[in-house]
């Protein structure tokens, strides 16, 4: 399997987000998403481009190793002949396609040099209700650029220097038609063929384990509720006062991969102490029978009282056993002492009476390589 070398900050610009409340739920999604960078460096490739079905990367390519690779097991042992050379040639020919367009960006914000770089992003959801969303969008240093939404018929530009592409994209009579037909049409195919490919795995559902914490400073209360080890990577995390889900006064964090195909998440909110019973988290995913409802719930003063006399009580008995170690160590030096002389004639009669202890420790391994679990086929828009 091939390294994944920097997937964290890829994922980031995929915008791994959660699910809004009340939204029809995701089944399945398919993301592909294609990076150029200008100064390239250690580490840094000059193109990357990842696909990932649930959010979980199955297959990546990048300028240093020149080849897709899978990411995922099932899909190394699962993809049909030549698929891995069919899909390095496409790759290969967008990664002296997109520095040029980059270049061209670069040349529009009057930016001759320095580190830029370019993301496009484009994928497809199968929505419980069997309808498909997608979306397509391109950025630039990390920033909105153009951006296209199924079923609009036309791009949404972020600046004038990208209303000259829409325009022309708008107009041209091929963009909007071919990028809605893939959006609409052969990513969902795709999507269901890569999903046949690892459905034990994509369709596992792991429900998500639930800290909630909450911390004061400055007269402030901070709580924070934590979904850990969940699959598939679509969640619902609200924090509700009463009975009213508080969205505006929420921070999300993205849904973020773990080193074994699950993911995690958190959802903050500030209150003010004296209202902290008011508020509960509620977290909905597919693999929990129904939603759950999370309170903090601090440890009290006797909690703490005990905490401390256990630690203390624990404390004292090492003590003793140290003690007692050194008297056992001292008496058994002053036994040896008095048996040395005995102890060296047997030696010098041919029997070793001695013992060689070594402690041999169990071999373990210590790669514990992760098993990511997901989906490809790439979208050709120049």
């Amino acid at each position: 399997m091939a390294p994944a070398l920097g997937l964290g900050a890829l994922l980031g610009v995929l915008g791994l987000l959660r699910t809004p409340a009340g939204a029809t739920e995701v089944v399945h999604s398919l993301r592909y998403l294609r990076v150029v960078v200008s100064e390239p460096g250690p580490g840094l490739p000059r193109y990357v481009a990842v696909a990932s079905v649930d959010g979980t990367p199955f297959v990546r390519y990048d300028s240093e190793r020149g080849r897709l690779e899978p990411q995922t097991l099932w899909m190394a042992a699962g993809a049909e002949p030549g698929y891995w050379d069919t899909e390095t040639r496409i790759n290969g020919r967008y990664r002296q396609k997109d520095p040029d367009h980059l270049k061209m960006l670069q040349g529009r914000y009057n930016q001759s040099g320095g580190l830029h770089t370019l993301q496009r992003d484009c994928g497809c959801e199968l929505l419980s209700d069997g309808s498909v969303r997608g979306s397509y969008r391109e950025g630039y240093d990390g920033r909105d650029f153009l951006s296209f939404e199924l079923g609009s018929g036309s791009f949404v530009a972020a600046d004038g220097a990208a209303q000259i592409i829409k325009r022309h994209w708008d107009s041209d009579g091929i963009t909007v038609d071919r990028l809605t037909n893939f959006l609409e049409h052969t990513c969902l195919e795709v999507l269901q063929k890569h999903v046949q490919y690892g459905q034990e795995v994509l369709e596992k559902k792991e429900p998500p384990d639930v800290h909630v914490s909450g911390k004061v400073e400055h007269g402030i209360l901070t709580l924070s509720c934590r979904a850990y080890g969940f699959y598939p990577g679509v969640i619902e995390i609200n924090w509700l006062k009463g009975d009213e889900i508080w969205d505006q006064e929420t921070e999300w964090g993205g849904i973020v991969p773990n080193s074994d195909g699950t993911f995690h998440s958190w959802a903050r909110i500030e209150a003010l102490p004296g209202e902290r019973e008011q508020y509960r988290c509620r977290v909905e995913h597919a693999g929990m029978p129904e939603p759950g409802i999370f309170a903090w719930e601090p440890e009290s003063g006797w909690n703490l009282i005990l905490l401390v006399v256990m630690v203390s009580v624990i404390a004292a008995i090492t003590i003793i056993i140290i003690i007692g170690l050194i008297h056992m160590r001292f008496g058994i030096r002053k036994l040896q002492s008095g048996k040395r002389e005995r102890k060296r004639y047997v030696v010098a009669n041919g029997t070793d009476m001695g013992t060689d202890c070594s402690l041999t420790g169990m071999e373990q391994d210590p790669c514990g390589i992760p098993q990511e679990k997901n989906l490809l086929q790439w979208l050709h828009v120049s």
